[in-house]
């Protein structure tokens, strides 16, 4: 018979009135069985959050460096968060938007004063509010733009990602995302990230474009920062050819750059703002759109909804979720921290790590695939108590939760250090 384990960490089934623990094989085959294959998890099964630390059922410890793909900036499990979900939750937790709520206008008015911009739209999924900000760009372009009837064209950055919905797919230049998932969605067009000559050459050549979507570091494609003045060229171009500018800010908004927003860098204001992910800490999915009344207002009663964007409990907590991050200054330990991180990092054997990428704590190392396979890497960090995954195969994510102290840092370092090192 198995040991008696702690019940923080353990996982049960019921065999008669005799409880025995699963083992995280045994739970790992379960997920296989009865799950869809359609992500590929690392082989650990965590039960356990606090702050920048994850357990697994065994009971061993964890430093995140991956942070939910940038979505618990606060940390796992936050105790303000925690509190006001508790507290929420035994009081009205949804109505749909037909009737108004307390919270809504409070996390809108939160949000402008603070941000900038007049109106903020929740949705759920950060993919919701990109499709969002891509029907309000439409219909701007239709009742403001005056375009031709189903004309309206949407541009997007190369190497974008922002879902995996049909429209998401349809924007991307990942083969994973789009092949075999046609037909596409209409009137989507590509042009190079970072390239602003590119950018007005489609402008000048396609006089249907509304927008221009684009992240303003590359996430997903592999922490690609562009270079500076793209943000101010991006801006001085969609005002100069009538287009409005959509951010898309999903993971790198809320101080996960080391600034409030990633746009924040360059000074400059986009017409559509994207939030998710940190916007609730990972307690309950929150998205949303800023933009100005001018442009929101094309939108009106029936030409969008959501059944659950906007309900009390994900109001309730994005709220306190970005007031942590204010009150508690973590854009500013993104900011400090992530300079300890470039220092160290850009110390590696260059036959190692070829490049470093990253703002605050946003970060990616380009990995010699001549040493080790990405996947392999994040095994061998995995048993040496540090998850993260890789991006494209051979960039290693570096984004812990905001939260992270510099000792927790610095321990972090060695791990990665030791086990690049340890392929020489």
């Amino acid at each position: 018979m198995q040991p008696a384990r702690s019940r923080i960490f353990g996982s049960t089934r019921e065999l008669g009135s005799l409880k025995r623990f699963l083992s995280s094989q045994e739970l790992m085959a379960r997920d296989k069985k009865y799950g869809s294959k359609h992500f590929e998890p690392l082989p650990v099964v965590l039960v356990k959050g606090e702050g920048v630390c994850l357990w697994d059922v065994d009971g061993k410890r964890y430093l995140d460096f991956l942070a939910g793909f940038s979505t618990v900036n606060q940390g796992h499990c936050h105790p303000r968060l925690v509190k006001v979900m508790r507290d929420q939750a035994g009081m009205l937790t949804h109505i749909s938007r037909a009737f108004y709520s307390e919270q809504h206008g409070e996390l809108g008015e939160y949000l402008t004063n603070l941000l900038g911009w007049e109106k903020f739209l929740p949705m759920n999924t950060g993919v919701e509010a990109c499709d969002t900000a891509v029907k309000v760009a439409r219909r701007w372009g239709y009742k403001v733009k005056k375009l031709p009837n189903e004309q309206a064209t949407v541009v997007f950055a190369k190497g974008n990602f922002w879902g995996r919905s049909i429209a998401a797919l349809s924007a991307s230049t990942d083969p994973k995302c789009f092949t075999d998932f046609g037909p596409y969605v209409p009137r989507f067009d590509r042009v190079p990230y970072n390239d602003l000559k590119a950018l007005e050459q489609k402008f000048k050549e396609d006089p249907t474009v509304c927008a221009f979507m684009v992240e303003p570091i590359q996430g997903e494609a592999g922490v690609v920062v562009p270079s500076d003045g793209y943000l101010k060229g991006v801006r001085d171009l969609c005002t100069k050819y009538n287009v409005l500018w959509i951010a898309d800010e999903v993971q790198t908004g809320l101080c996960r750059t080391g600034k409030r927003l990633a746009v924040d860098y360059e000074n400059q204001r986009p017409d559509i703002l994207i939030l998710g992910k940190a916007l609730s800490g990972g307690l309950y999915p929150v998205s949303g759109i800023l933009t100005d009344e001018k442009i929101i207002s094309c939108l009106e009663a029936g030409t969008h909804g959501s059944t659950f964007g906007g309900n009390p409990l994900g109001i309730r907590i994005a709220l306190e979720a970005v007031k942590v991050l204010e009150e508690e200054n973590l854009a500013e330990n993104a900011r400090k921290l992530g300079e300890v991180l470039r220092q160290e990092l850009q110390k590696l054997p260059k036959d190692i790590v070829t490049e470093f990428r990253g703002r605050g704590l946003l970060s990616g190392l380009v990995i010699n695939k001549d040493f080790a396979e990405g996947w392999d890497i994040c095994l061998k960090l995995k048993e040496a108590g540090l998850l993260t995954r890789p991006a494209h195969g051979q960039i290693l994510r570096i984004s812990p939760p905001l939260t992270i102290t510099e000792e927790q840092l610095r321990e972090g370092l060695n791990i990665i250090t030791t086990v690049l090192m340890s392929y020489k």
